[in-house]
């Protein structure tokens, strides 16, 4: 029976047989340990992360297994230890799943997604969390980090009550950037803009747009528009440093109207 015909959970079995036998038979898989492999995996996620701004359900599905394949060499590691299986790791995650899905798998009634969320947090804080705030992980991006305290601090009902005040806030940083600019103090500038971007960021959240996301279709965008100025000025026998910012300009309106791919 050739691999396709066989059912996921053959599949995953099968997985999980390879991931044993580079463990025992592998020198470089020998010698990993959960410290060595955390890097790697956040540059795996990164990966997974381009492929969903790209739409890429190639690169979606390749960094998906690379993914899964980190998650039972991480399993491994700690069978080896006498900490935990991969089967604990799955009855744990299907567990969880369960109890925070009362409206699903219990009598709970709710109206829509909102409620769900109050719902998860309150059984978190249940399950012993000291904090709402306490499940964000210490070393996300901060963007995403602030984005994902103030959707937390939404569930308990601690949010602005419409897009104007939000806006206004937004207003109010600027203005206080810009005072503290005034006075030259660096460190109070430095906390004035952090003030303005996480204002922003709960901007964003009204307009349901994910800020991180946004920022980084906006740094690809760029990055496009300026290879292009590099190719055009190439073209033209001409090095952008030694070009005027006049003549910069006028190859980055060029730049913009020419798509990814067409040059």
């Amino acid at each position: 029976m050739s691999a396709t015909n066989h059912t996921i959970g053959e599949k995953f079995n099968r997985l999980v047989r390879i991931m044993d036998e580079l463990r025992e038979q592998c020198p470089w898989d020998q010698q990993q340990t959960i410290h060595t492999l955390r890097s790697m995996t956040i540059e795996e996620m990164y990966e997974l992360g381009d492929g969903i701004l790209n739409e890429n359900w190639s690169e979606i599905k390749e960094e998906l297994g690379d993914i899964l394949l980190h998650i039972l060499f991480y399993a491994r590691i700690a069978k080896e230890e006498d900490k935990f299986t991969i089967g604990d790791v799955i009855d744990g995650i299907a567990e969880k799943m369960i109890v925070r899905h009362p409206h699903i798998y219990a009598d709970t009634e709710v109206n829509d997604q909102e409620d769900v969320k109050r719902n998860w947090q309150k059984i978190k804080l249940a399950e012993g969390k000291r904090s709402v705030l306490a499940g964000v992980p210490v070393s996300l991006p901060a963007m995403i980090k602030a984005a994902r305290m103030q959707e937390k601090a939404r569930q308990v009902g601690f949010e602005w009550e419409n897009k104007l005040q939000v806006w206004e806030k937004v207003e109010e940083e600027v203005k206080e950037l810009k005072q503290a600019e005034n006075e030259a103090v660096q460190h109070k500038i430095e906390e004035e803009f952090g003030d303005l971007l996480f204002s922003l960021v709960n901007y964003a959240r009204f307009l349901n747009v994910d800020a991180e996301s946004a920022l980084e279709m906006t740094n690809k965008k760029f990055q496009h528009r300026f290879s292009v100025m590099e190719s055009l000025a190439k073209d033209k026998g001409l090095q952008l440093a030694d070009m005027t910012l006049n003549e910069m300009d006028d190859l980055w309106n060029k730049a913009k109207n020419i798509q990814p791919g067409k040059i």
